[in-house]
């Protein structure tokens, strides 16, 4: 019997480190990996402005070339043995990217309600969650050692990319709270998350919380940084921003690379006992948090969109017409610059128009929110024509001619 435990001891033994080395798949949850994911998500939003607006690809083209570079790069990721950080964390910034671009297309391309895509982003993250737990029991990214879990692993994130994106653009620019005031929030309910999870919250719990939250937190800086100071940001621009944050980033996983701190599996026991040791007390807690969420989430809402109605004066107005004056003048004044050859005030103009259109998107998308969305389609590809890096006269008078068809169209 002795003998037969040896064994049995040593085949462990043979065992333990395989499975660890598999388990480095994916980092370990350390400060360094929030403050990558953040830097990761703040990239996707800028880099993909740089690409769409800046370089004037579009949204269509800018999409393809992202999804592609993604599926690439994701490849190697499922490909290698252990976790690298260069590759895995060149994933996440292309998966966020990517992530956002499908909420864009959804919304700008397609005309598809942000209130709609947040529930079916929704829906699906909670489908993956629901249908990983039940392949797998565990929700841990500690245990990312097999090809299913780390398909399960990736779908989560895109997912999480994806409805972060709609959740912060619908209070964010829908519902007018801005980039900084909704990056505060995301920051202070993090934080209520960090302190649950000090107080006995479930860890997987806590960590695709605030997961999630990372992605409007991001977002947020990102444009904050970006955007001109006449849209109540820094005005540090795309490029700038973009190349700060991937700098910050080389350093971080270079410095990862030879620490290896991120390459630990101390917490994965702990964590795996806290999930199975009382999986009833996690069940409640998920409802019980999704309750407060959806709560609060639809409340905010619903009384956001209630003090809109009341603010506007025209919010019983079926149609835009009289209201869109102001934007026909600005973009009149653009097509003046650009007939002129006059791109530096075209360039003012543009965030000029952005900000106003912007800061008027709440009241005017009440009103009518199918006009808005296609006239918000056309000052889009103004906007990428006009702050190309060498932009082209006749796509400009373009994309000007038809966005002033559409608006004066729609103010009769």
């Amino acid at each position: 019997m002795k003998g037969n435990n040896l064994v049995v001891s040593e085949q462990i033994e043979m065992v333990q480190p395989t499975a660890r080395q598999m388990l480095s798949k994916v980092p370990e949850v350390t400060i360094f990996f929030w403050i990558i994911k953040v830097l990761c998500t703040t990239v996707g939003e800028t880099f993909a402005d740089f690409l769409n607006f800046n370089l004037g690809l579009g949204l269509t083209n800018t999409t393809i070339i992202m999804g592609v570079s993604f599926f690439i790069v994701l490849f190697f990721q499922f490909k290698s043995v252990k976790y690298t950080p260069g590759v895995y964390w060149l994933t996440v910034v292309l998966i966020s990217v990517f992530g956002t671009l499908v909420t864009d297309n959804l919304t700008d391309g397609m005309g598809v309600p942000l209130e709609l895509s947040t529930v079916v982003f929704s829906a699906l993250l909670g489908l993956t969650f629901l249908f990983w737990y039940l392949s797998e029991k565990t929700l841990s990214i500690h245990s990312i050692f097999t090809v299913k879990r780390e398909v399960f692993y990736w779908l989560t994130i895109l997912f999480t990319f994806a409805l972060g994106t709609a959740v912060g653009d619908l209070y964010s620019e829908q519902l007018g709270f801005g980039y900084l005031k909704t990056g505060i929030t995301v920051i202070l309910i993090i934080g209520c998350i960090f302190i649950a999870w000090k107080m006995r919250l479930d860890g997987v719990l806590s960590f695709w919380i605030a997961y999630i939250l990372t992605r409007p937190l991001g977002a947020s800086l990102g444009d904050y940084l970006s955007q001109p100071k006449v849209n109540g940001g820094l005005g540090l621009g795309t490029t700038v921003t973009s190349v700060i944050f991937l700098v910050a980033i080389l350093a971080i996983i270079v410095f990862l690379a030879v620490s290896k701190i991120d390459i630990n599996a101390k917490s994965e026991t702990a964590e795996t006992n806290q999930t199975n040791g009382n999986k009833k007390n996690v069940l409640l807690q998920t409802i019980i948090t999704l309750c407060i969420f959806l709560g609060a989430g639809i409340g905010g809402y619903i009384g956001r969109s209630n003090d809109i109605a009341a603010q506007s004066n025209n919010a019983s107005q079926a149609t835009l017409g009289g209201q869109l004056s102001g934007f026909i003048k600005i973009e009149n004044d653009m097509l003046n610059n650009v007939n002129s050859n006059n791109f530096v005030s075209a360039k003012k103009d543009a965030d000029n128009l952005e900000h106003d259109w912007d800061a008027d998107e709440p009241k005017l998308r009440k009103i009518d929110g199918r006009t808005w969305t296609k006239i918000d389609g056309t000052i889009d590809v103004i906007l990428a024509s006009v702050r190309s890096s060498n932009p082209d006269v006749s796509k400009c008078k373009s994309a000007l001619n038809n966005s002033l068809s559409v608006l004066n169209n729609a103010n009769k």
